[in-house]
């Protein structure tokens, strides 16, 4: 993060909001697919029409438009959508933690390789502290991974790709709210194409809709501009990392809501994610201070 105190603070709330998104995200979308209450081109469908919807009545009563203008890009609609559906698709083969695993693992080597390519290399303490929240990570979904369907691990690893390639292009945004908004109204094409291909095949229900439109409206929608603010602040490494605390929030959610238990097995997962991430963050912020220093 960057070293302003102000700027940090408000990162760190933009992350945890965004991250609290991703989970209840998954939670719905979990819900609606596992349950079998809608079918998964029919959740893509809603998901991000009423993504768009919900963010451009936003746009219209809020004050940003008249600021920096910034409407996305068509690069940045396509990954969104292809990220949506392989992700819905994928999780009609996939259990929940395995999918997990493909997606935030390639999440993670997508957005750090992209930032080497880039330029940016990586401390020490940057790679130790990413292999430590991974390895937690890790640790947390291995008692109930199974082998994936070559399908669903593909449509997956897809899903994970263009979201980091997504999350990466975030990082330049001007106007959060405009670009997310723009970037799921110009998705609509793609969406059309989808529902003609597979209208014969499309399944719904009434909490099956309501589902889809909780996670396109507030999760993906709202969720997705406030991860494009929390991005101002964070470095390719750190966004990639912080996003395995998504798994860990979620089950504090089922602890909470659920009365699941509290075992050690999530606590120890917890302390090494949360550990791995304090590392990539100090490092990057010591190193940074390090060659501020060193340059006047």
């Amino acid at each position: 993060m960057k070293s302003s105190p102000s700027l940090a603070v408000r990162t760190l709330f933009f992350t945890a909001i965004a991250l609290i998104a991703f989970a209840a995200n998954s939670v719905l979308c979990r819900l609606a697919l596992g349950d079998g209450l809608i079918d998964a081109s029919g959740f893509t469908i809603i998901r991000l029409l009423s993504g768009a919807i919900v963010l451009l009545i936003i746009l219209q009563f809020s004050s940003v438009k008249n600021s920096v203008s910034s409407k996305g890009s068509w690069s940045a609609s396509a990954l969104l959508f292809i990220y949506a559906a392989a992700f819905s698709f994928a999780y009609v083969s996939l259990d929940t933690a395995t999918g997990a695993l493909v997606l935030f693992g390639a999440v993670q080597l997508t957005m750090i390789l992209l930032s080497m390519m880039a330029g940016n290399r990586l401390h020490p303490s940057e790679w130790i502290g990413a292999s430590i929240a991974f390895i937690g990570f890790v640790f947390l979904i291995l008692p109930d991974i199974t082998t994936p369907s070559v399908t669903g691990f593909m449509l997956m690893l897809i899903a994970g790709i263009a979201w980091g390639i997504y999350s990466i292009k975030g990082r330049a945004s001007l106007n959060p709210l405009m670009d997310t908004a723009y970037n799921f109204f110009r998705s609509m094409p793609l969406i059309i194409i989808l529902a003609v291909v597979t209208l014969q095949e499309i399944q719904l229900s009434t909490e099956g809709i309501l589902l889809a439109v909780l996670s396109g409206g507030i999760a993906s929608g709202i969720g997705y501009t406030i991860w494009y603010l929390a991005l101002a602040g964070l470095s390719s490494t750190q966004a990639a990392v912080v996003q395995l605390l998504v798994p860990i929030i979620a089950a504090i959610g089922g602890v909470i809501f659920v009365f699941e238990p509290i075992t050690s097995r999530l606590l120890m997962s917890g302390i090494m994610i949360l550990g791995g991430i304090f590392i990539v963050v100090i490092g990057n912020y010591y190193f940074a201070r390090h060659a501020t220093q060193s340059s006047e």
